[in-house]
């Protein structure tokens, strides 16, 4: 039974972290830079693991009872979205080849660390897969081994996250051309562009509903 339970919560975590995503493509910029990639990969894992727990232990159905701060949340996660596709963009225009990192090019790990926490945490689809989605899977499991289905979960982000870091160096030969890193910021633009499009039409959609649902039960 905990074996089985180990799997379910591997394999779910699994299915819905590797994807692409802010988060993601981040945690790959940060390896292909070479920058700090330990604390990030570790960051990464422990905001999954924190979350995981958190919606295990009952938030998942609190955050559905509070549907107007998930639409802020969504809303806030958009508008950091919209905004690092905006410099990913600009990074594109004027794109420049992979350097070893040294002293006076390497980002502060506390700048690093700050951006990996804002991109992780005002992007609601992580509260939405780590809280409600695992969170409510993992609640259901029977008593007593909701622990390996946390550990289960928590080795697929430590896993994910560890080959997403350290697995980028492997295309360090490629992006050393500039038009490389010209293709991944555009793809990088893209993507945070088109996720904080549907963040917003979803947010916005959610409230016009809500507004218009006691219309719709008057007789």
């Amino acid at each position: 039974m905990s074996t089985s339970t180990f799997v379910t919560g591997l394999t779910l975590s699994l299915s819905l972290i590797v994807a692409i995503g802010a988060q993601n493509t981040f945690v790959l910029r940060q390896g292909l830079r070479r920058e700090h990639v330990a604390a990030v990969v570790a960051l990464c894992v422990l905001l999954d693991v924190a979350l995981m727990t958190l919606g295990v232990g009952g938030l998942a159905a609190s955050l559905g009872r509070h549907p107007r701060a998930l639409n802020a949340l969504a809303l806030a996660g958009a508008l950091l979205l919209a905004a690092y596709g905006t410099a990913a963009l600009w990074r594109a225009w004027r794109p420049r080849a992979l350097q070893t990192a040294s002293p006076d090019t390497t980002q502060p790990l506390a700048r690093v660390l700050t951006q990996a926490l804002a991109i992780s945490l005002l992007n609601p689809h992580v509260y939405l897969d780590t809280v409600v989605l695992v969170g409510a899977v993992g609640a259901r499991q029977p008593p007593g081994t909701q622990g390996m289905f946390l550990l289960g979960a928590g080795a697929a982000s430590a896993a994910w996250f560890t080959a997403l870091g350290y697995g980028a160096r492997a295309l360090a030969p490629l992006f050393a051309r500039p038009a490389a890193w010209r293709v991944l910021d555009l793809v990088i633009a893209a993507t945070m562009w088109s996720l904080a499009v549907g963040l917003t039409a979803g947010a916005l959609s959610a409230t016009s509903s809500a507004r218009t649902e006691p219309i719709s039960r008057s007789p």
